[in-house]
């Protein structure tokens, strides 16, 4: 029997990868285009897989799915589904972690380069007339800088070799990451306060949990350095940014480079986008075509995996296959 696979919010040109990847598995890719869980009850009550992107999949919503037994998101973050339900219900959710590590991490790092070497602010001058190198010219070389990274996944990791590459030095804050495993970066591993006081940058890369929401707030940026640099190429909700914008306003930091906001996209009268200090950039880090089709094929496969039987490579919530 055909299985049915549901695309609730896709933002591709075409479905084409993820068609032929799960029509070898007897399964039909439906492209709902909706963002309320009652839309898919009422459109595919019967559904096999849900593949989603911001699409919410809630316990409610996998109350009424009797026939679900995959999850699949566009990406590498999965706040947007309530793993606990997922897993009282036994559905596995896969996600595809690695297929952006190498935009991101460049992003971050072209970010930080960016903001240090004042380019925004040279690029508008210009503009406006206006050709005086000396306007935004006390910034230091990058070579003398700290680099601190939040975070030390596969984009973190990656982004330590590039900012290790233009020669900074390296301070990390990670739970999960020992000193041992640093070593090999040349960086160092330290505590959340001793990274605020340490960075001349600091590049965020860690997933948003309840302890990382506003991880980034007002007493954060009093402890950082007023000539830091903020970068944020993870999620939005992990800096509180009315507190961000108030430490840029009073001096507590110097710039921020933002390519992830709490609100996507954001109220055209936000002050930070007409901030001078910040540089904004339309959730692009993830980017390239190659990425693309990582991220149609990653999340497929892991549908086709469960329909065969199998593991996906990537499930955020191992324990639905432990006995």
């Amino acid at each position: 029997m055909t299985r049915q696979v549901a695309v609730t919010d896709q933002f591709f040109d075409d479905l084409d990868t993820e068609r032929e990847i799960l029509d070898a598995v007897d399964a039909e890719v439906v492209s709902l285009d909706v963002s309320e869980p009652e839309e898919v009850v009422e459109r595919v009550p019967e559904v096999d897989a849900l593949i989603v992107n911001k699409f919410p999949v809630t316990e409610p919503l996998l109350r009424e799915l009797p026939n679900l037994s995959v999850v699949a998101r566009y990406g590498s973050g999965y706040d947007n589904v309530d793993v606990d339900a997922a897993t009282a219900h036994d559905v596995p959710v896969a996600n595809v972690p690695g297929f952006c590590v190498d935009e991101a991490a460049t992003h971050a790092l072209t970010l930080a380069l960016t903001c240090n070497r004042r380019v925004a602010q040279y690029d508008r001058a210009v503009r406006d007339g206006e050709w005086d190198w000396t306007a935004n010219a006390a910034r230091p070389r990058f070579q003398e800088l700290t680099v601190g990274i939040v975070g030390f996944g596969g984009i973190g990791r990656r982004a330590a070799e590039l900012f290790r590459s233009v020669g900074a030095d390296l301070a990390v804050y990670s739970r999960s990451t020992a000193q041992d495993e640093l070593d090999a970066f040349d960086a160092e591993k330290v505590s959340f306060e001793d990274l605020l006081a340490r960075s001349d940058v600091i590049s965020i890369h860690t997933a948003l949990t309840e302890d990382t929401h506003h991880l980034f707030d007002a007493a954060a940026f009093e402890a950082m350095r007023d000539s830091a640099i903020l970068c944020n190429t993870s999620r939005g909700d992990i800096v509180d940014q009315t507190a961000l914008r108030e430490a840029l306003d009073d001096d507590e930091i110097a710039l921020a480079g933002l390519d992830v906001l709490a609100a996507e996209p954001p109220d055209p009268e936000d002050p930070l986008l007409g901030h001078d200090d910040v540089v904004v950039t339309p959730h692009v880090a993830w980017y390239s075509e190659t990425a693309i089709d990582d991220l149609q094929r990653g999340v497929a496969e892991a549908v086709a995996s469960v329909f065969r039987g199998e593991r996906p490579e990537n499930v955020v919530n191992p324990a639905v296959y432990e006995d």
